[in-house]
């Protein structure tokens, strides 16, 4: 991830303010003093921020009213312009306090990325810019999301890629944590806008956080837990509009926990079902199904297969994304005609509600709860999966949030005193 060999002699902020907390003039200002408060206490800082409010989704948006399948070279040196108004912006605002400061674009900051455009990888992080800014004074802003790909392009990092932005600079420049700014005050047990009882954890693991963000909570993006934990960064998520503490994401054995419990439910509205149907029960079948979808570049979550009945024939589902369904529905037409498989059904009307939380091989009495608190609620389960820190159910989209609702008070979430 690279490293910062003069790091060490001087303490240094990385700080990361999504497109809420920077989605207008106001609260760019109000970021900027929180940034130009923490130099005051002798740090050096480093902030990581976000295009502005919406802008990313209406940028893509803009890009689809003029071709409807924009090519993803172009789609990335469009959408990162959104992040250099909000680096702009930011310096402005703190040099308008008297503050120095200057503004960097992902390349600019000595991002490099390897993997192809909308989906890259960060290589390393040149640090000997950044230092030489901070070195002199400045706040130094960089753009979220992007990085300098292997043929001198501009390359964007995957949604919620400013999270990874700013987890690598905090590993680059060894500072050992990283404050998350967002509009929301921490991790919370279930989304606080459904489960109106929902509790903020103090502390959640990077494991639990990593299933968390797996599965569609929007809090973290996923690659960037893996970064963290790999590299031991501690992430303070927090609210931008408040000065409390949020949560504290750490190493597993800084919590101490050894017995099986929720910690946390997410609900995932984002993705659809692919259903493979009729495919021939032979061998081999399912690794060049698998094949299909991954020469397409689509991710897939949760896979089933049924049991092969009298005809002879498999049905297979998959979950991904609702963004890559039309691409992964072609991929499987395509294969399921090599196959001889029968037809490729797509549901979009699901939801995938997930249990997050530590000894789950151990407990079964953990999926054992869901399971019976949904059939309490006559809601049907289309699809089940489970690992040691997680139980994910797909079920239908119109029972999600009741779901959601009913699994928070079986597994006793809720506030105390509520």
């Amino acid at each position: 991830m690279g490293s910062a060999s003069s790091a060490e002699r001087v303490k240094i902020t990385v700080m990361k303010f999504g497109g809420t907390s920077v989605a207008d003039p106001e609260k760019i200002q109000r970021a900027a003093e929180r940034a130009i408060a923490e130099r005051r206490r002798g740090y050096a800082v480093v902030v990581v921020v976000s295009a502005p409010g919406e802008m990313t989704d209406e940028l893509i948006a803009l890009a689809e009213r003029v071709a409807p399948d924009p090519d993803d070279r172009e789609l990335d040196q469009l959408v990162t312009t959104g992040e250099q108004v909000g680096i702009a912006l930011f310096a402005m605002a703190c040099r308008a306090r008297g503050a120095p400061a200057v503004s960097l674009t992902g390349p600019q900051a000595g991002f490099e990325a390897v993997g192809a455009h909308g989906r890259a990888q960060v290589r390393r992080v040149r640090t000997r810019r950044i230092l030489r800014h901070l070195k002199a004074g400045e706040i130094v802003a960089v753009a979220g999301f992007q990085a300098l790909g292997p043929g001198g392009d501009t390359v964007t990092l995957g949604r919620g890629g400013s999270d990874l932005t700013a987890v690598a600079l905090a590993s680059a420049l060894k500072t050992g944590r990283c404050e998350i700014f967002s509009d929301v005050k921490g991790v919370y047990t279930a989304d606080p806008r459904i489960v109106h009882d929902a509790r903020k954890l103090e502390r959640i693991s990077f494991e639990e956080m990593l299933e968390l963000a797996g599965a569609g909570a929007q809090v973290m993006q996923a690659r960037s837990m893996e970064v963290a934990e790999r590299f031991g960064v501690r992430l303070h998520v927090r609210s931008a509009f408040h000065n409390q503490a949020g949560t504290w994401i750490v190493a597993k054995e800084d919590l101490m926990l050894e017995k099986a419990f929720v910690s946390s439910l997410a609900l995932d509205k984002s993705e659809v079902r692919l259903t493979v149907v009729g495919v021939p029960d032979r061998p081999g079948v399912a690794a060049k199904t698998l094949a299909a979808l991954a020469e397409a570049g689509i991710p897939v979550d949760m896979i089933i297969q049924s049991a092969a009945s009298h005809r002879g024939v498999n049905d297979m589902s998959f979950m991904t994304p609702k963004s890559s369904a039309s691409k992964a529905k072609k991929a499987l037409e395509a294969a399921a005609k090599r196959l001889g498989a029968e037809r490729v059904d797509l549901n979009d009307q699901v939801a995938k509600i997930s249990a997050i939380g530590t000894g789950f091989r151990h407990s079964p009495q953990i999926a054992a709860t869901m399971f019976k608190t949904l059939a309490e609620q006559k809601i049907n389960i289309h699809m089940i999966s489970s690992s040691d820190l997680r139980v994910s159910c797909v079920v239908d989209s119109r029972d999600g949030e009741s779901a959601l609702r009913a699994l928070h008070k079986a597994y006793g979430l809720a506030r105390k005193g509520r």
